[in-house]
Parts: structure tokens; sequence; C-alpha cells
């Protein structure tokens, strides 16, 4: 399979209004240099590979992405409780999430409360 591809990723900060759209690449030789991409088509997130993509997306992660959307958790153990992982796989989980662009966590000033909130819920993969 080849590696030069595309995936666009639908990000929507406000889930009930407008989205905005992101295009995330997975790194190849085809798209070495900044110049070889037109501005329209320029990833802003790039994945090293398809197995990392495949990973960062993968169902459970996908899930976890609506369930931050939906449910709009007010903490980390909060959002533990209602997915049903162990709050130090969920932190990391967020972690890499938060990495590729994909959840915000709202630290809070006050407290060691950490909000997450998702930023991107729908993907579409163009292959070309």
């Amino acid at each position: 399979m080849s590696e030069d591809c595309c995936v666009r990723v639908i990000v929507s900060p406000d889930h009930r209004e407008s989205c905005m759209r992101t295009i995330i690449g997975i790194r190849s030789s085809k798209y070495s240099s900044i110049e070889s991409m037109t501005a329209g088509n320029m990833p802003t997130v790039w994945f090293d590979s398809w197995r990392q993509l495949a990973g960062v997306l993968s169902d459970e992660n996908r899930e976890l992405l609506r369930l931050i959307r939906d449910s709009q958790p007010r903490t980390v153990a909060e959002l533990s409780q209602l997915s049903g992982r162990a709050a130090s796989n969920l932190s990391r989980t967020l972690r890499n999430l938060e990495g590729h662009g994909l959840v915000r966590m709202h630290r809070s000033a006050d407290t060691r409360a950490v909000r997450p909130e998702a930023l991107s819920t729908e993907f579409l993969v163009l292959l070309g």
C-alpha cells in the first residue's frame, strides 16, 4: 500500500455550529519539501506511518472522542467513570490525542482538574 496520501479531518470547535477543516498527512518522500504541495492541500498535522494513524484514530479512540463531545466531562476522572477506562491509561491516551491536535486539555489554574475537549470527531480518509 502506498504511503502517498492525505487524510482530511473535520474539526468542529463548536460542535453544534460551523465546522473548521484541517488536513492530516502521512509523511512520505512525495511531500518531503513544503514547496511540493499547494497551499490548499498542505497538511497541518502529520503522522509518520499508517500504523501511527491507525493507532491514534482507532475505533476505541474515536469512540472516546465522541463520548467527550457528547457528555462534556468536567474532569479526566469523570471521563474515566463514563468510559470505564483507567484514569492513568486515559491520561496517556488524551496526551497522545492532544499531541495530534484532536483534543484540547483545559487545565484549571486553581485546582489540578483537567477538562478534556474533543476538537475532532469525524474523519474522512482520502487516498490518492
